[in-house]
């Protein structure tokens, strides 16, 4: 079995930082892309930033200058730092990944943690 469990997020006043981790435990042989993604209360989820196995990034359009995504494959985690938080940045904030639980699996499995709420007040 594999947990993502997301950490980092809580209440903040707009212009400050924030920095999510997300770590992935149990039964992990290899991981493969993971990412952030974020649902405003109401809204759709939608991707924020994913990072390959090897550290290829990809980001959202919008306002992508303030989000940087990062991973430590040693550590089976990825960070997310979001900075100069805006009030429109509330959001339950998720963490993805696809993970292969066993040799010969070249695809992996996609998990979902249970999400960081941020709540950035103005």
């Amino acid at each position: 079995q594999v947990q993502l469990v997301e950490s980092g997020g809580g209440l903040v006043q707009a212009g400050e930082s924030l920095r999510l981790s997300c770590v992935a435990s149990g039964t992990v042989y290899r991981i493969y892309d993971m990412g952030w993604y974020r649902q405003a209360a109401g809204e759709q989820r939608v991707l924020v930033a994913a990072i390959a196995s090897d550290g290829r990034t990809n980001y959202a359009d919008s306002d992508k200058a303030r989000f940087t995504i990062s991973r430590d494959n040693a550590k089976n985690t990825v960070y997310l730092q979001i900075n100069s938080l805006k009030p429109d940045d509330t959001a339950v904030y998720y963490c993805n990944a696809k993970i292969a639980t066993r040799i010969r699996d070249y695809n992996g499995v996609e998990y979902w943690g249970k999400g960081t709420l941020v709540t950035v007040s103005s």
